[in-house]
């Protein structure tokens, strides 16, 4: 019994999760059209990048302008971070949008190695 639950916990170590990915948002005090700033970080101290990261994003849309490299709506309900490419141990990936309200960006999957 003990034996199998070190294994586990010893297969666990150094591999990146869901949980490891970090979405934060907040709103950006100027006039006109509401502007909310992204956050989205990669806490994993060790282990294989993410990539391929893609978040529940609704109809996503932003009278501002974000980059596609950065952030991209390619379905509804289905955005992709960073061009795909991984989100290297705690790179930050930041954008700007602007909509008369805030979308709710929630995880949705990832490839971890």
């Amino acid at each position: 019994m003990y034996h199998s639950f070190l294994l586990c916990f010893l297969s666990s170590i150094g591999s990146c999760t869901n949980r490891d990915i970090s979405i934060s948002q907040s709103r950006d005090s100027t006039s006109g059209i509401p502007q909310y700033i992204v956050q989205i970080v990669n806490t994993c101290v060790s282990g294989c990048p993410p990539s391929d990261i893609h978040l529940h994003c609704g109809w996503f849309a932003s009278a501002r302008i974000v980059n596609p490299r950065t952030f991209k709506r390619v379905s509804y309900d289905d955005c992709l971070v960073n061009g795909g490419k991984a989100l290297k141990t705690s790179q930050a990936i930041r954008f700007t949008y602007s909509n008369s309200f805030m979308y709710p960006l929630v995880f949705k999957s990832a490839a971890f190695c």
